[in-house]
């Protein structure tokens, strides 16, 4: 990744895998963002996804380990679209379907059409729940055994990820329907499952420490940066802002080395010396202004 400026504009560019795909992406002051790949500019941010996937860490991440199961099912969706482009609306599609089904059961409560007319979301939630659950068991599957692996590197032992997941048949949802249309809303599905994060017998989220669930983020970055790896065939480009500075000597290094064979990284730090190897590029930001260090 080479980097160049002006006051107000940066253009980041870069090269994706062994094909020589090249990637231009422009910020502006008071200017959209702007892409272009080969010299081509594209029309939709979704373009530059389909060609080139970005993987984050900020400080606010961790919401992932210590938030509430929502946030860890958008994480994993999120995963199952980097992974599986062509599942990537499968979440998207389920909570429609959800949403019919709820607003159909609300009319239905009130007197405002027959409980027939829920019937056909039933079938949509069971059969898109079906496959929602599916495709997010593979991608546990997937990250389980890299995700514990980057975690032993990083100090935290006995990594587990558990997918908790109920799967909505037809004939489950209509054996609850009398509680569904007391309450207006679909009690059962993979809208309601969690994905649990462990470390030996304990749940990182009620019972890892601030470090623990920092480094939990980490392992789960850095198993789904060799995953993109290994079934796209172009690393993910790494952005991580001030990863290091609740990081012990050991860690950093570790860290380093794992990105320093995972393609392009950006890492943001208040100390250039933070960083435990020689980066190919050193930028400064002071004052609004980034200029080579």
């Amino acid at each position: 990744m080479r980097f160049g400026e002006r006051a107000g504009r940066i253009a980041l560019r870069g090269r994706r895998g062994d094909n020589g795909l090249q990637l231009e992406v422009t910020l502006e002051v008071g200017e959209g963002k702007r892409a272009k790949v080969n010299g081509a500019a594209l029309r939709a941010a979704e373009q530059l996804r389909s060609e080139v996937a970005t993987l984050v860490f900020t400080p606010d991440r961790l919401a992932v380990v210590k938030g509430g199961p929502a946030v860890r099912r958008a994480y994993f969706d999120r995963v199952l679209g980097r992974l599986a482009p062509a599942r990537g609306s499968l979440s998207v599609e389920y909570a429609a379907a959800v949403a019919q089904r709820n607003a159909a059961l609300r009319r239905a409560a009130g007197g405002y059409s027959s409980r027939d007319a829920i019937a056909p979301w039933t079938e949509q939630v069971a059969t898109l729940g079906r496959s929602l659950v599916e495709a997010r068991t593979e991608v546990v599957a997937w990250l389980a055994s890299l995700f514990a692996e980057r975690a032993e590197e990083l100090g935290l032992p006995a990594a587990r990820m558990t997918y908790e997941e109920e799967l909505p048949t037809v004939e489950l949802l209509e054996a609850r329907l009398e509680r569904d249309l007391e309450r207006g809303t679909t009690g059962l599905g993979p809208h309601l499952d969690d994905i649990v994060l462990t470390s030996g017998r304990r749940d990182l989220r009620s019972f890892g420490s601030q470090g623990e669930q920092r480094l939990t983020v980490l392992a789960l970055l850095l198993a789904e940066a060799s995953l993109i790896g290994e079934r796209r065939g172009f690393a993910p480009l790494l952005l991580l802002d001030d990863v290091l500075s609740e990081l012990d000597t050991g860690r950093r290094q570790v860290l380093a080395e794992r990105v320093l064979g995972s393609g392009q990284t950006l890492i943001t730090a208040t100390e250039a010396s933070a960083l435990p190897v020689e980066p190919a590029q050193l930028l400064e930001v002071t004052s609004g202004e980034v200029r080579a260090a």
